[in-house]
């Protein structure tokens, strides 16, 4: 208990029968056990509350996570997470042909020449 033996505890005994009296000591000692009954409860509450506040912690903990992961899955930032619509030319494929012409070629800015009958 305290590092006190048996012998340090009949020597204490003693010495409170002397000083108290064989009267009191009886009284004394109830009220000890009482002191030290709520000095018990006391300390268990204590770690039961620290309990509760790792329990709370903890739940806070997982409270801020789903926030979190909320946060990312409803992205309030539109350039953030919005993808680059494709153009209209990517959408058409080869297995689909297109039914406009094709654009003809801008003219060239130099003359062709005319070949020479010689």
């Amino acid at each position: 208990m305290f590092g006190i033996g048996m012998p340090e505890m009949i020597l204490i005994l003693a010495i409170a029968l002397i000083v108290i009296g064989p009267k009191k000591l009886p009284d004394l000692a109830k009220s000890l056990g009482r002191a030290m009954n709520e000095f018990k409860k006391a300390t268990r509450e204590i770690k039961e509350s620290m309990d509760i506040d790792g329990d709370l912690q903890d739940v806070k903990k997982s409270l801020d996570d789903l926030n979190t992961d909320v946060k990312d899955a409803v992205d309030l930032n539109p350039l953030k997470s919005a993808k680059p619509k494709p153009a209209p030319a990517d959408v058409a494929s080869d297995d689909h042909p297109s039914t406009e012409p094709a654009p003809e070629p801008p003219p060239s800015s130099t003359p062709e020449k005319a070949p020479r009958d010689e």
